[in-house]
């Protein structure tokens, strides 16, 4: 095993899911809607909610409403139902007293697999069998029932009935004993893996192994307790710690050039823009200034917030790096947003300014491949297609990486590898709260943009029950005739598994039935070019109201839009609300957000929608929602609005957050190339957290 590389020792944990027993193409679908991937590791790192004790056993007698119970016990009688709508009763008992099995028709279709098939149903638990019975009790007509227990299997195989009993997130037609199964399948393949971290450290936390951790949280012998769950958080955070510190050392280390413009194309984009910038983009602009002056190379986290005027700080940065001679780039996540970047940039700068992604047409794409490579096109917009091979700049000098959350590292830095010494400017318009600024950006240099461009007003926001949806269409109307475009965000595509979600599709043919051919739909499974036509008819005011779902999130700019309501809105993380009211507010007219939620808010649900209701400082909902939610995913591409994790609590495992910044720090100031014993091992973490291929590209030199 110490010869053998990180991917090959963990290549079963990164086989598909249907290589597990009892997992094909459509289980494999159901798997990976409730874990959000479809490999062996995907379902390792589902952790359970929490876990159900069922060791004990409980006489008839002293069974409790409203508790969880297991009952050995024999089948008295059946009671069949007359008609549908009457439930299946069967009546155990066990000496001490009577009980009741209770089952409806409806959720027969459940009934107690593996231990009985699905046709027999009730049926199969014959009057004078033993069996072991365990589920939540309640009581009907003084006795005590069990409503369609979660297991109902014979005594003789009561070794099937798990002690202690991971709860884990599921999805309609998904079962716990699917993942049961599955689950023991996959942790046999775990592979021996290296112990990545220090002894001392192991000791004084006495944690466990990776394998026996998770061990003791998917297949229990004895109730876990905390000491599982933090060694796996830990493995998570101290692999995006090292990456990261990974990538800074690489840039100390590689040598920069100074960079230093005359101001002459600023002075022209400035004409162009319009307005004086605000004293928070001019220090913001002074501070890249000084960095592109520096013989060091440049990496700097430029934060904005919704409307802030990240993209002019950007720009003029560019146009610094043309001024001295030099090209700029700037990467954006999605075509929607590049082609938003690149109108802006073409009427802000006085030089050329080509668009690259993948939609481009192959004569235009030799031509701005050309242009690039030879300089004659200095400036540069564009998605994940700036970084193919086959482009070339002639002198890349400044690279700018728009939604940085969106990218991981190993694609920045392919973007930056493209210059001999490129500066990095990385944005986000998602206020990064204070907590991930200290722990997970440490020493990079931070600007912020603090204030909104003269003009701007406060988008006034409101809260309304679904209940209130006849009021809020008439304002809607109302709105529409005062000549307001209107945005209409709805969660899910279609109807969730539970029946209570509002979908884009429905929602636009009940709107569209009220309001016309003027009603457009925009959603991620529509075809590109049905849905960059949809898009373009709102921004063009040939639609005026236009349903969608997250994909307006970012980088759909219509000053004309003034109005965005959005549907379950406690569905939501508070960021991701915060982003999609920024899409209204970008012209001069009033603006409004209409906030409409179910029925039963929770006090949690109502204090975040409050909280967004009261502010539109954006580093406050961040930080609001960092506490209340944790985020996405730092290093990778996956993204919920703020960084976050699979397997760690960036709240309670705070402290775990920081003790990681500070072994990283140690590690890599004695093994810098991780060619240690325990460095070796370290490069298994990475790899198994996918952090390998930036790791890779960093060691590499």
């Amino acid at each position: 095993m110490e010869h053998e590389t990180p991917a090959r020792l963990l290549a079963p944990l990164f086989a598909s899911l249907d290589t597990l027993p009892g997992v094909g193409p459509a289980r494999r679908a159901l798997f990976a809607r409730a874990i959000g991937g479809e490999r062996v590791v995907d379902l390792l790192f589902h952790l359970p909610q929490g876990h159900l004790d069922r060791s004990a056993r409980v006489a008839i007698r002293d069974l409790r409403p409203g508790t969880l119970a297991t009952v050995a016990a024999e089948i008295i009688r059946h009671e069949r139902p007359e008609t549908p709508r009457q439930p299946w009763r069967i009546t155990i008992g066990d000496g001490t007293g009577f009980a009741d099995l209770v089952y409806f028709a409806q959720r027969l279709a459940s009934f107690q697999r593996p231990a009985f098939s699905q046709r027999s149903g009730p049926a199969a638990l014959a009057p004078g069998s033993r069996v072991l019975v365990s589920g939540k009790v309640e009581s009907f007509q003084g006795r005590p029932c069990l409503p369609h227990p979660d297991h109902c299997l014979p005594e003789a195989r009561a070794a099937l009935l798990p002690g202690i009993e991971p709860v884990w997130p599921l999805t309609a037609g998904l079962m716990a004993w699917h993942v049961r199964k599955a689950m023991a399948a996959a942790l046999a393949r775990l592979p021996a893996l290296p112990e990545w971290h220090d002894p001392a450290l192991m000791k004084r936390e006495a944690w466990p192994g990776f394998a026996a951790a998770l061990a003791a949280l998917q297949a229990p012998a004895s109730m876990p307790g905390p000491a599982p769950r933090r060694r796996l958080a830990y493995d998570e955070l101290l692999a995006g710690r090292i990456a990261i510190a990974l990538v800074r050392a690489r840039l100390r280390t590689r040598p920069g050039r100074s960079l230093a413009g005359d101001g002459r194309l600023r002075a022209r984009a400035l004409a162009a823009f319009g307005h004086a910038p605000t004293q928070s983009q001019r220090q913001a602009l002074a501070e890249i200034d000084a960095d592109l002056a520096a013989p060091h190379r440049m990496l700097r986290l430029l934060q904005g917030d919704v409307g802030s005027g990240k993209t002019l700080v950007a720009a003029l940065a560019m146009l610094a790096a043309v001024e001295a001679g030099t090209q700029a780039a700037l990467m954006a996540p999605t075509e929607l947003l590049a082609r938003q970047h690149h109108a802006t940039l073409t009427h802000l700068c006085p030089v050329p300014v080509a668009l690259l992604t993948g939609a481009v047409k192959p004569a235009e794409r030799r031509r701005i491949l050309a242009g690039l490579a030879e300089g004659e096109i200095p400036l540069a917009v564009g998605t994940h297609a700036l970084f193919q091979e086959r482009v070339r700049f002639r002198d890349l000098a400044l690279a700018v990486v728009d939604e940085q959350h969106r990218f991981g590292v190993h694609q920045r830095l392919l973007l930056g590898a493209k210059g001999a010494a490129t500066d990095v400017l990385v944005m986000t318009a998602t206020p990064i709260p204070r907590t991930l600024l200290l722990t997970q950006w440490g020493e990079v240099a931070v600007s912020r943009l603090t204030e909104k461009p003269a003009g701007r007003q406060r988008v006034r926001t409101t809260l309304h029950s679904l209940a209130a949806l006849a009021e809020v269409t008439a304002a809607i109307e109302r709105a529409l005739a005062a000549g307001a475009s209107i945005y209409w965000v709805c969660p899910l595509l279609a109807e969730s598994e539970a029946g209570d979600l509002a979908a884009a599709e429905a929602r636009f043919a009940v709107l569209r039935a009220r309001f016309g051919a003027g009603v457009g739909l925009a959603h991620g499974r529509q075809d590109p070019a049905a849905r960059a036509a949809s898009l373009e008819d709102f921004a063009a005011g040939r639609s005026r109201i236009l349903v969608a779902t997250t994909v307006v999130e970012v980088g759909v700019d219509v000053p004309q839009a003034s109005v965005m309501v959005i549907e379950q809105a406690e569905r939501f993380g508070l960021a991701q609300l915060h982003q999609l009211r920024g899409r209204v507010g970008r012209g001069t007219a009033q603006s409004f957000c209409l906030l409409l939620h179910g029925d039963g808010l929770t006090e949690a649900a109502r204090q975040r929608l409050t909280l967004l209701r009261d502010t539109d400082d954006g580093f406050v909902i961040a930080d609001e929602d960092f506490r209340l939610r944790g985020g996405g995913d730092l290093l990778g591409t996956r993204q919920s609005g703020l960084p976050g994790f699979r397997l760690a609590d960036p709240v309670a495992d705070a402290d775990l957050l920081h003790l990681a910044h500070r072994d990283a720090a140690a590690l890599l100031a004695r093994d810098a190339t991780l060619t240690t014993a325990r460095g070796r091992a370290v490069r298994v973490l990475l790899a198994l957290f996918e952090q390998g291929a930036a790791a890779r590209t960093l060691l590499a030199g």
